[in-house]
């Protein structure tokens, strides 16, 4: 009988426990949702702040970036640096603030360009530039001003570029762009070519 008595005080108390316990869990439950949230919400931010990811859309830059690839944008390195000949930029449009581009910076402030006879020349100097699709079949002199960057696509002559729209202020720069990320098969670090000089 005090077996019995026992075990019925025992069953008594387990009614009482449980609902106890299973506030806490809720409690602990919706917790940890909000702070999935609260961190989700400031890496989002964090990491906008310091990179963008753009779609390369048309053949503007062929052969270096092709169609449909996602490139990953690094928006501190002009933070601590300044933009080089050579680097490939993603930047607002100046006919069309709305739109991105991506193009290879050619010519700085001070810059003259020049394009002769299928080359492109800065203050004189031909460039050597192994990275086009072709030669251009255009011709043009620019003199890059203060503030001012002047712009060329890949593929040279299917590119709406400085040569076609003029001078890209520098305060439209979105930053550098630093990785192809998608398709992942496709996945590399993208070179800025040094823009070597013929003598």
């Amino acid at each position: 009988m005090e077996t019995l008595q026992q075990e019925e005080k025992i069953d008594e108390q387990i009614p009482v426990a449980a609902p106890a316990e299973e506030k806490m869990n809720w409690g602990r439950f919706v917790l940890d949702i909000i702070e999935t949230l609260v961190l989700a919400v400031i890496l989002f931010f964090g990491i906008n702040a310091i990179s963008a990811r753009v779609r390369v859309d048309g053949f503007s830059m062929l052969p270096t970036l092709k169609d449909g690839e996602f490139v990953l944008v690094s928006k501190l390195n002009y933070q601590f640096g300044s933009v080089q000949r050579g680097d490939i930029i993603v930047f607002y449009f100046p006919m069309d603030p709305e739109q991105e581009l991506i193009k290879r910076v050619i010519g700085l402030p001070g810059d003259h360009i020049s394009v002769r006879e299928g080359t492109v020349s800065v203050n004189g100097q031909v460039l050597n530039e192994p990275y086009i699709a072709e030669a251009p079949r255009y011709s043009g002199d620019w003199d890059v001003t203060e503030g001012q960057l002047f712009v060329m696509g890949d593929n040279r002559n299917d590119s709406s570029d400085s040569h076609s729209w003029g001078l890209l202020p520098s305060e439209n720069v979105v930053g550098k762009a630093v990785v192809i990320y998608w398709p992942p098969p496709l996945w590399e670090v993208i070179k800025h070519k040094e823009l070597l000089v013929t003598q």
